[in-house]
């Protein structure tokens, strides 16, 4: 539950606090707990149900709120939603919270405008756009939403504002001091348009029919209004009174009443005025604690007091209408029957009021929106209106990445954020690391120094892991330093010879370029006798890089030319006009073996190569991509064979990262603006413009969710997708800096 909470004085937090305790107390196998908002500069002695604080203003304990929830993977968040208790226009900072939400939301609406401002329409478009269900306690609301918000009816669920059971009337009146007089009750926190001194405009009539009614006033001043006004409504209400000369038959009580007290008032009245000045008003839990209580109830006809009162449940009276008051009081007063009619009709609408009947109808939402949320993706507001639009490139953050290196190298797993040393290291994960430093050193950023510090700490881990008289590398290493392996993979040692062509031709440093050079001619050797296709393209890509710097050496063209010639064989030999690739399936890195022959054919001027990798490249963003426009890279839980279906599930960073790269240099060699929008397309992958709608980047961190799966991203974040991650980034930065 997410809203505000007791001791905070407010309905809505007594409202949030009766819903989660009746949900607990009927369901006891649900762990019901709430999240409160709290006023700028107030905290509250909140109960152990209370886990998580939120400040009003503070836009990032939203962010805060959002990771505690998705850590705890709760299954469903209730928001009782009020413009006015977040922060931000209209509220807009709730949303910040909700888009990083991985769990299904149902949201209560306590107010619905007919006539919403801008930022209000706004704000209430895209909370109900990422509500799984809707939830109104009103008919009138539920119109509202359709004829204003355009929700759909089969998203609302219309549930009655809950009230305390309340035990039979007893000797009340004798306990409350008011014994033997007729008793007219208001209760709730007061505030200028509550319209009380229209009822008190009403007593001189009232009195001089029936001499024996007291008006009890019951509620302390709105925290909000006392702050800004001090008790100047209560001194006027006083003060008419007193002019009225009825102030011996009005009672003022100034506190926040317990349920206990409530029942004793609600059990001593006779009528129950609500003379509210805001006909818009589509909920107030007053009126249905006073219905549900079996209360005759005069009221003013905003939207719910229509609604609940309908079908002689209560009177309506014109608002600002002392006579009509009046007239209806002494009606009320001087007729039993009428009135124990009226009130007999009240309380059989109440019995569906009760909170254990409202938090069964709550659950029954719950179950509702996890159904529908694992049928079918929710569909964020956001999203839906800027898929087409470019994503602002987030800042470059190394901070997760420093978080999973130590003295020795790059860790390579995570258990959420948190690195898992019992899983060692990877040339691997060191090789994409040393790249990504190559090009953070390359667009330049403000630590510098520490910049320099974890290259030398990369390259060291590369160079550690070269065995020069096999001229091939290790690739895994435990914690404690051992090599597991006696000669690492292909495609690992291709992954190392791309880091050192990019130290090579983007370091800033001579010594680290000396040393990745001098690796470099060493390992290069054994890319002559490699099978792997994306052992052979990472070390055309390595090669493509190091000839930027030394463009003039044959032995490396030789082996450029020999590699490449390889892979255009190979897709050659493969393909066919229904399937333009090199294997008989689609796998891993696969954008990798198309950019390859488009970097390698266009420093060769072999303009059929270059045809070749980006005919397969545009067929790959074809088959990667939705009906909606998303990126949906193949999935690595069964891939992508000839002639079969294409894995949707698990979509790995690997495959964004890797089609961006690879578009980005097929619009520098063709300079069709095409292939930057497929760029863009797979870098927004990252931020949440999905299959799910999910942001695989987390702000809160600075690293990268390990995968999307069909219902849930994978939280770990390890070094392999926090690497993709920013390696995607600096090429859109890079490439953005190139067009600016």
């Amino acid at each position: 539950m997410l809203g505000n909470h007791v001791p905070r004085q407010c309905g809505i937090a007594t409202f949030t606090s009766d819903l989660a305790e009746a949900i607990a107390a009927e369901h006891s196998e649900l762990d019901c707990f709430v999240l409160a908002m709290n006023d700028p500069g107030k905290r509250h002695a909140y109960p152990p149900r209370v886990r998580f604080e939120i400040a009003e203003s503070d836009l990032p304990s939203y962010r805060r709120a959002a990771d505690f929830l998705n850590v705890n993977t709760v299954d469903v968040v209730c928001v009782q939603h009020e413009y006015g208790i977040f922060g931000g226009k209209a509220g807009a900072h709730l949303l910040t919270l909700l888009r990083e939400l991985r769990m299904p939301i149902v949201t209560t609406l306590h107010t619905i405008l007919s006539e919403p401002n801008a930022h209000q329409r706004a704000v209430m478009d895209e909370l109900t756009q990422l509500s799984e269900r809707v939830v109104v306690m009103s008919q009138h609301g539920a119109e509202l939403l359709r004829r204003v918000h355009d929700v759909p009816a089969h998203k609302i669920d219309l549930v009655p504002h809950g009230i305390p059971a309340l035990p039979p009337a007893g000797p009340s009146k004798d306990r409350l001091g008011v014994e033997g007089r007729s008793v007219i009750l208001t209760f709730g926190l007061l505030s200028p348009d509550k319209g009380i001194e229209h009822v008190i405009d009403a007593l001189p009539a009232i009195l001089a029919a029936r001499p024996d009614t007291v008006y009890i006033v019951l509620g302390a001043t709105h925290p909000h209004i006392k702050e800004r006004e001090g008790e100047t409504y209560r001194l006027m209400l006083e003060a008419r009174a007193k002019r009225l000369g009825v102030d011996g038959s009005v009672i003022f009580h100034d506190r926040f009443v317990s349920h206990a007290e409530l029942t004793e008032f609600l059990a001593a009245a006779d009528i129950y005025v609500t003379p509210y000045l805001k006909m818009e008003q589509i909920t107030s839990g007053t009126l249905a604690y006073a219905v549900g209580s079996g209360k005759a109830v005069i009221s003013t006809p905003y939207l719910y007091a229509r609604e609940l009162l309908a079908d002689g449940r209560g009177v309506l009276v014109p608002p600002r209408d002392a006579a009509a008051i009046a007239k209806e009081v002494i009606a009320l007063l001087g007729d039993d029957a009428m009135r124990l009619a009226m009130c007999a009709r009240a309380a059989a609408e109440g019995r569906e009021m009760v909170w254990p009947a409202v938090a069964r109808r709550y659950v029954e939402s719950f179950e509702k929106a996890r159904t529908s949320h694992a049928k079918r993706l929710r569909k964020r507001f956001f999203a839906t209106t800027l898929a087409k639009r470019p994503a602002e490139l987030p800042e470059v953050r190394l901070d997760h990445l420093r978080a999973l290196t130590d003295s020795t190298g790059i860790l390579q797993h995570a258990s959420f954020n948190v690195p898992r040393r019992e899983d060692g290291y990877c040339l691997d994960d060191n090789a994409r690391a040393l790249l990504t430093m190559a090009l953070v050193d390359d667009v330049g950023v403000e630590d510098r120094q520490a910049v320099q510090a974890m290259s030398s700490r990369y390259l060291a881990f590369v160079r550690h892991a070269f065995d020069p008289e096999r001229g091939r590398f290790h690739n895994f290493m435990s914690y404690g330093r051992r090599w597991l392996d006696d000669q690492g993979s292909e495609d690992s040692h291709g992954r190392a010879m791309w880091a050192l062509g990019a130290v090579v031709a983007r370091s800033s440093d001579p010594g680290r370029r000396s040393l990745g050079g001098d690796l470099f001619h060493a390992a290069l050797p054994a890319a002559d006798a490699f099978t792997s296709p994306r052992a052979w393209a990472y070390t055309l890509l390595g090669i493509d890089e190091y000839l930027r710097a030394f463009q003039g050496e044959r032995r490396v063209q030789s082996v450029r030319k020999e590699l490449s010639e390889r892979l255009l064989a190979l897709y050659e030999r493969g393909s066919a006009p229904d399937w333009p690739w090199f294997e008989e399936r689609a796998t891993y890195a696969n954008a990798r073996l198309s950019q390859a022959l488009i970097v390698s054919g266009k420093r060769m001027e072999n303009e059929p190569m270059v045809a070749v990798g980006l005919r397969s490249l545009g067929w790959l963003a074809e088959v990667q991509c939705t009906s909606d426009g998303y990126f949906a890279p193949i999935g690595s839980n069964g891939f992508y064979p000839r002639g079969g279906p294409k894995a949707e599930f698990d979509q790995q960073p690997i495959e964004a990262c890797a089609m961006v790269s690879a578009t980005l240099d097929a619009a520098r060699a063709t300079g069709d603006a095409r292939w930057t929008e497929h760029a863009g397309r797979a870098f927004r992958w990252f931020l949440g413009q999905n299959r799910l709608q999910t942001a695989l980047y987390d702000a809160a961190s600075g690293g990268c969710r390990d995968g999307l799966h069909a219902d849930r991203v994978n939280e770990n974040q390890g070094a392999e997708s926090t690497l993709s991650y920013l390696v995607a980034l600096l090429e859109m930065r890079s490439a953005k800096e190139r067009v600016a």
